[in-house]
């Protein structure tokens, strides 16, 4: 569904990604891991247009992403969960959803509702009303409303609660049992290792590791070398 292929992207003259390469298969949840300024994010931008790699590709669903507009992009089917949410401050719930909703979408505003049932209570409630764990549920719940074939997550759980991480690993779930494929870009390993079917490891703008999660699970080496963590 979707392949990287050896892209170079720069900021200025800042080289931060070295021939970056990936791929996401339909139905598949790729984690992309790495500490941080390994180049995950800029890997993302590059993916939707917001940074332009100088050398490489990108092609999604057989069609070339590299040197397109933003929206064009989009509108080929991904859409992006950023790092901070994104949300609309200053509308409600039921206002960002309604933004967001196509009509061509699986899933519509009751399916977020039922999968989202906090949503549902709180849909009178502006954006800055919402917890941390609330506006991330959002931002997600206004992704799926927009009818993606391919959904990207920046660190989904970054400052939640332990109770509200796991609900999102339920929610992740079922949304990729449900055949949507997901690029996932994660500090949790322990989100990564209940979701994943495959890694991406990225060191100083290059792919340093790639593995199914069976291979990583049994390799606490990789781990070690790379991101300096325990699962």
């Amino acid at each position: 569904m979707l392949t990287v292929d050896s892209i170079h992207s720069y900021y200025d003259k800042s080289h931060v990604l070295e021939g970056v390469s990936l791929k996401v298969e339909a139905g598949e949840l790729v984690t992309l891991l790495g500490r941080n300024g390994a180049g995950k994010t800029t890997t993302l931008r590059s993916i939707l247009g917001i940074v332009r790699p100088r050398q490489g590709q990108i092609h999604f669903n057989g069609q070339a992403l590299v040197g397109r507009e933003i929206f064009d992009i989009a509108r080929q089917g991904i859409a992006l969960v950023p790092e901070h949410r994104g949300i609309f401050r200053q509308l409600d719930v039921e206002e960002n959803l309604k933004i967001a909703a196509r009509k061509h979408s699986r899933w519509q505003l009751e399916d977020v509702y039922s999968m989202f049932p906090r949503l549902k209570e709180r849909r009178r409630n502006n954006g800055f009303a919402l917890s941390g764990g609330e506006q991330q549920m959002l931002a997600i719940a206004r992704a799926l409303l927009n009818g993606p074939k391919l959904l990207i997550l920046d660190e989904p759980t970054e400052g939640l609660a332990p109770v509200i991480v796991d609900e999102l690993v339920k929610i992740l779930r079922r949304i990729k049992d449900e055949g949507l494929s997901i690029l996932l870009v994660e500090q949790n390993l322990k989100v990564c290792d209940a979701l994943a079917d495959r890694h991406y490891v990225l060191e100083q703008g290059r792919v340093a590791y790639q593995g199914s999660a069976e291979q990583f699970r049994a390799d606490p080496s990789i781990k070690n070398r790379y991101l300096a963590l325990s699962a």
